[in-house]
């Protein structure tokens, strides 16, 4: 009898986190913290991230999160990033650090224009080396407008 029901447990588990992603919340983001590290290459510190047990979790794992969609896109390639805060309220300044920010690698090029509410869906990737991106990037990203 406990067989059968822990068989029935399981079952009714499985479905549902091993089909959907994971919506996550800026507060799962922020459990990170960081330290500078000397850039040779950039002659320059820069903020090293150590991912907590939360957020580390997630990795490779199917997320979404709902964020401020910005578009950093110029003639030399495709930049997208979603943000916590806006980009009109000065998206980085003040209390805002680099766990406020994912850098966004789509499926295909989106429609949205920045500030507009997305929820965007991909598989993420925890970033503590390359300086030259974000710390946190969700990869093969769909997106849909929220607003």
């Amino acid at each position: 009898m406990h067989k059968l029901i822990f068989l029935f447990a399981a079952c009714m588990w499985s479905p549902s986190t091993l089909f959907s992603q994971q919506q996550l919340t800026w507060n799962d983001f922020a459990d990170v913290r960081f330290h500078d590290i000397y850039s040779e290459k950039y002659d320059d510190y820069f903020l090293k991230p150590t991912f907590g047990t939360i957020i580390n979790s997630f990795e490779g794992s199917s997320v979404s999160i709902k964020g401020y969609f910005l578009d950093f896109s110029s003639k030399e390639g495709s930049f997208y990033m979603v943000s916590r805060n806006p980009m009109s309220s000065c998206f980085f300044c003040g209390g805002a650090g680099p766990e406020t920010i994912v850098e966004v690698i789509f499926k295909n090029k989106p429609n949205y224009k920045t500030d507009q509410v997305v929820e965007i869906t991909g598989i993420l990737e925890l970033n503590a080396e390359d300086v030259d991106h974000c710390n946190y990037i969700v990869k093969e990203a769909t997106a849909s407008l929220v607003q």
